[in-house]
């Protein structure tokens, strides 16, 4: 007789089947929405860096002279236009001298006048001279014979004065000559036109002259940031969108210390000489300029992508230990036992005193002082790559994401140098880290 709460044993055993079922569906319900995070890989590779300092700025000759007259009249010829070549000396342009010529008529009728009162004058002091030797006249008169001669004298010297600033006028200011030889850049005036001398407010520059267009200068202008990184004689690259494809160098020749505000931006003028051999460079160009501050050639170097990269799988605490104890293996024992007891004693203080777990100030401390003093030889007893400009302040550590061959996420401790924006050096003799695949970023 069967007992009714019981089941028949392939009941039992059709409902357990079923369980099991049930439980590997879930199972792979399961697996199916936690799937692995993907990445994107790039290899730590080798290659020359540059740290720069970007600016724009204005090409402009090295040095021009403006022309101005030194006389006012009409301009009766002009020789020189743009562009002309001109010698010191070279006459640019001619003034009307017809009433120059008029006054230097009038001004010799002046001298000859003043000229024979003179002479008579001296006629007449002469013979007051001789009356005085023999007591025929007084002293006083002699004495106003004599005063009024030299009073004819200064008028002759005057007008003598005279005439000569006339025929200077005539025979030189009235020819406006180049003072330098150069090119002409502008000229501002035509024949017919009127100009006045330089003495007077209303002058004007008529003509504008370059000293030398083989030779011409970028007027630069970088910010209070970036300028302590300027010096003389640095190499600078340029670029113009007039001439895409073709790159310029200068060097730089001194930086003006008078601050320009704009918008409360200060900026500091910065003066590159550079050469114009083939006559492509021409005044008020454009440019967009880059100051080479640092350079390091065949080093390696990571994106900088991949060194910004934290995994979003790993809580704070799971990325800082992994880093911890990836920054350990650069260590000796009795380093790795002060950042051990470095880090016990951040962890004792309480939640609001403690730094970022992220940062590892004091590993990275420790790390910072080892690699500043000390340089490391690689295996097989070669030389370290040599670095143009390294400044050990500069250094800081970062950390580079990588698969291991058994799958699992690891991170390893770098040392890193200059950066041109896209690409950040690796400091190391380890060349076996030359193309290792590292984490560019995870995939979506």
């Amino acid at each position: 007789m069967m007992k009714g709460k019981q089941f028949p044993a392939a009941v039992f055993a059709l409902f357990t089947v079923i369980l099991a079922c049930a439980a590997f569906a879930g199972c792979a319900r399961s697996s199916k929405t936690s799937k692995s995070a993907t990445y994107e890989f790039t290899l730590v590779r080798r290659g020359n860096l540059e740290r720069t300092v970007s600016s724009s700025g204005t090409i402009n000759p090295v040095a021009t002279v403006k022309v101005l007259p030194q006389m006012s009249g009409k301009v009766e010829k002009v020789f020189a236009d743009y562009n002309d070549l001109v010698k010191r000396g070279d006459i640019l342009a001619e003034l009307n001298t017809d009433v120059l010529r008029l006054k230097r008529e009038q001004q010799y009728a002046s001298v000859s006048k003043v000229r024979a009162n003179y002479d008579l004058q001296l006629i007449n002091y002469r013979n007051q001279e001789a009356l005085a030797r023999k007591n025929l006249i007084s002293e006083f008169e002699l004495k106003s014979s004599k005063t009024t001669l030299d009073g004819y004298a200064a008028d002759l010297a005057v007008a003598q004065a005279n005439l000569k600033e006339i025929e200077t006028e005539i025979n030189q200011y009235a020819y406006i000559t180049s003072p330098i030889d150069g090119i002409v850049l502008d000229r501002n005036i035509n024949v017919g036109d009127t100009v006045v001398d330089s003495s007077s407010n209303n002058s004007s520059s008529i003509f504008t002259i370059a000293e030398n267009l083989r030779e011409m200068q970028i007027e630069a202008l970088v910010g209070e940031l970036d300028v302590t990184s300027i010096h003389k004689g640095q190499h600078v690259r340029f670029t113009l969108e007039s001439l895409p494809g073709r790159r310029f160098s200068g060097v730089v020749e001194t930086l003006r210390m008078i601050p320009v505000v704009s918008n409360n931006v200060v900026s500091y003028t910065v003066i590159i000489n550079v050469e114009n051999h083939d006559g492509s460079l021409l005044p008020g160009m454009t440019c967009a300029a880059d100051f080479i501050v640092e350079r390091s050639e065949n080093v390696l170097m990571a994106a900088n992508a991949a060194l910004r990269y934290q995994p979003t799988g790993l809580s704070a605490q799971q990325i800082a230990d992994m880093v911890f104890n990836a920054g350990l293996i650069h260590m000796n024992d009795e380093q790795r036992q002060a950042a051990s007891q470095a880090r016990e004693q951040a962890r004792a203080q309480p939640p609001d005193q403690r730094q970022n777990p992220n940062q590892n100030q004091g590993l990275t401390g420790l790390m910072m002082g080892q690699s500043a003093n000390v340089r490391m030889r690689p295996p097989g007893g070669r030389q370290p790559v040599e670095r143009q400009g390294r400044n050990p302040a500069a250094i800081v550590m970062r950390n580079l994401w990588y698969v291991s061959n058994e799958g699992r996420l690891e991170v390893m401790r770098v040392r890193t140098g200059i950066s041109d924006g896209s690409f950040t050096e690796i400091i190391t003799d380890d060349l076996s880290l030359e193309n290792t695949q590292v984490i560019l970023r995870e995939k979506i």
